[in-house]
């Protein structure tokens, strides 16, 4: 089949006087002599091979339907079809437009359907068409899967020659793109043909083959797991794969395996102490890193990298000390040129890597995160893409930034010195929801009660801003929003609780209680648990919501909900207990008294010591009241009941119970 070595750099303009009338080959395609017709398609295969404009006033023309119908009908014989399939070859080597049109016309049910032909070289010629169609992502690659036939007989065809090899792997890798597509893969025996072509000689054999694996194990563990334990000529195929990440292959090759090995390591098919992870494919990655290689090699070395350590603080805390890796990042963000906002080529792409990279490296190590963020230019470029038009560079700056700002010491000292807070508001406003996430999850540690950025966010309206992120559609959203709003509320003065308690409102308060999500009803109620502490405070708030609060207590007690979120509406009915008048508010209350009462025989401990921890606080001999309440209490046979508690073998428990029972013991 013909090669187009020159479709890239031919002019792609015409004229419409160009088009307007078809050339005599052209019309010669639709005669019915034979040797006429097979010089018309001979002519117009000299004609577009090479042109990406001769390839559109062909296909102007109209010359689809009828090439794709000599290609598809047995009566015209090999030659003729032959001829065909190199023009068709030929215009999907074109411009996307080409071949957008080429895929529209139908062709690939006709190619596929010539793959039982009995000539090889047809078929040869229609695997590579096709192989050059699915390359593209807009090729409809489900086709693939609606035969049930069809992937059997590709793997086939794979032994009848070096360029089936090639193009079946490639149909095959380019092709799966789900979850399903993978699994029917591994059912149809496609990893053991795959690993017979890692042994091929050539390295255009295995390229396809292990993208193909790579495609394959991609956040899947079982085909993952396939992968790992397939063995071939008596080796596993992962001892295959490795001999082709030695320095010796081209670096494509390298990156390829190196991103297989990352993804099967991913899907838990390979431990982090696996050798051929920890001592081949991160060093290979780090090393690729290094500005001896290519832009494109070191920018998917790096974020192959990101993906490989993000979960593992081992490999973390190993990359980091590898080859200089920090020093090799940072050089990323130091552009050769003048560079404008958006970031756009190859300045782009280096910060996202580089982003990327740092985001996993800080992860996890308190002294690691130091390390980046004392590496220049990097907080400020951080700061800086922040605010960049490109949305894929904001997620990547973001998400370093999350990172980082789980470091304690650095909250405390650069984050305040380099105002990241600024930028961080803005990226609230931000329509993409991704970015939302990590913006939200990012403000959320800068809002602790420790961080010097928490005043200055606040004076910069944050609160509603994480008022109106609770009440998005986004359930992760929803979550970030009220956690936020939690971490605001700690040691807050009673001036910003009711702010939160105005901007929030009772109705959204409820309506969060009511969440599917279990984590959303756990950080409301530390939300309120927050808002409810001091007497004053507490006592403030009672007044203006109590009979609301006392309502969402209520609603938690009774519902379908874990241990956990109701320790939480306890340890907030404690906290109301705590306040002066607002003790009266469970005190008059007879549902809430008995649920107190009822989760003191509980079989949870942490149940049963929130449930005492009420008791104490109602009972406090040393507050007006006490003896009336204490009394009340008695009559319920809550003191009885700790009485029984006191064998308890929970220390913490044990310790509450007596706290609690001293409150009912004469002065």
């Amino acid at each position: 089949m013909s090669v187009d070595v020159m479709s890239n750099v031919v002019d792609n303009t015409i004229s419409s006087m160009e088009v307007e009338e078809p050339p005599q080959h052209v019309q010669d395609l639709y005669s019915d002599d034979p040797d006429k017709l097979l010089e018309a398609v001979s002519r117009l295969k000299n004609m577009v091979i090479g042109s990406n404009r001769q390839k559109s006033i062909a296909i102007k023309h109209g010359i689809l339907p009828r090439v794709l119908a000599l290609l598809g009908d047995v009566q015209w014989g090999d030659e003729i079809r032959r001829e065909s399939c190199i023009v068709l070859g030929s215009l999907v080597k074109g411009t996307e437009e080409n071949v957008r049109a080429v895929v529209d016309a139908l062709s690939v049910p006709v190619l596929i359907r010539v793959l039982s032909s009995e000539d090889a070289i047809l078929v040869e010629y229609s695997l590579t068409c096709l192989k050059t169609v699915f390359s593209h992502r807009f090729a409809p690659k489900d086709m693939l899967y609606s035969d049930p036939g069809l992937i059997r007989h590709l793997l086939s065809l794979m032994n009848e020659s070096v360029a089936n090899k090639i193009s079946v792997a490639s149909i095959l890798s380019d092709a799966c793109s789900s979850a399903d597509h993978q699994i029917t893969l591994a059912n149809h025996g496609v990893v053991t043909h795959l690993a017979a072509l890692l042994v091929s000689p050539s390295i255009k054999v295995q390229m396809p083959a292990v993208k193909c694996l790579t495609e394959m194990s991609y956040k899947n563990e079982h085909v993952s797991s396939v992968i790992a334990e397939t063995v071939y000529n008596g080796k596993k195929l992962p001892d295959l794969l490795i001999t082709l990440l030695s320095r010796d292959k081209p670096d494509k090759m390298q990156l390829q395996v190196a991103a297989c090995f990352t993804y099967l390591h991913r899907a838990n098919a390979l431990p982090p102490t696996d050798d051929k992870v920890c001592m081949k494919t991160l060093p290979c990655l780090v090393r690729m890193c290094s500005k001896e290689h290519d832009t494109e090699t070191r920018v998917v070395a790096a974020e192959t990298l990101s993906y490989l350590i993000e979960v593992d603080k081992e490999l973390q805390a190993t990359a980091a000390i590898s080859n200089r890796l920090i020093s090799t990042l940072s050089e990323f963000l130091k552009p050769q040129q003048i560079v404008f906002k958006p970031l756009t080529g190859t300045t782009a792409v280096m910060h996202k890597a580089a982003f990327k990279a740092f985001a996993s490296l800080g992860a996890n190590d308190e002294q690691i995160r130091k390390r980046i963020i004392e590496t220049e230019p990097l907080m400020e470029k951080v700061v800086e893409c922040l605010d960049e038009p490109n949305p894929d560079i904001a997620l990547a700056a973001v998400r370093c930034l999350h990172s980082l700002s789980r470091s304690v010491q650095q909250l405390r000292t650069t984050f305040k010195d380099h105002s990241v807070w600024k930028p961080l508001l803005k990226l609230l406003q931000h329509t993409r929801q991704d970015i939302l996430a990590v913006a939200s999850s990012t403000l959320c540690n800068l809002l602790l009660e420790f961080s010097p950025s928490k005043e200055p966010v606040l004076e910069s309206g944050a609160v509603e801003v994480l008022c109106n992120l609770t009440r998005h559609e986004d359930v992760g959203l929803r979550l970030n929003g009220i956690w936020a709003l939690m971490n605001v509320a700690f040691q807050a003065d009673q001036r910003l609780k009711s702010q939160i308690l105005v901007t929030l409102g009772m109705d959204q308060i409820f309506r969060l209680l009511s969440d599917d999500e279990a984590n959303i009803v756990m950080k409301t109620l530390g939300l309120l648990r927050n808002l409810l502490t001091s007497a004053a405070h507490i006592d403030h708030i009672m007044g203006l919501y109590g009979k609301q609060i006392m309502q969402a207590s209520i609603l938690i007690l009774e519902g379908d909900h874990g241990p956990e979120t109701k320790e939480q509406a306890l340890c907030m009915l404690s906290n109301i207990a705590d306040g002066f008048s607002a003790k009266e508010f469970i005190m008059t209350n007879d549902d809430v008294l008995k649920k107190i009462t009822s989760y003191l025989s509980h079989s949870s401990p942490k149940l049963q010591t929130a449930a005492v921890m009420c008791v104490s606080n109602l009972a406090w001999k040393e507050e007006d009241g006490s003896l009336e309440r204490q009394a009340k209490l008695k009559e319920l046979g809550v003191q009885k009941l700790l009485h029984s508690l006191i064998t308890t073998s929970d220390q913490n428990l044990f310790d509450r119970v007596k706290t609690a029972l001293n409150q009912f013991s004469p002065n």
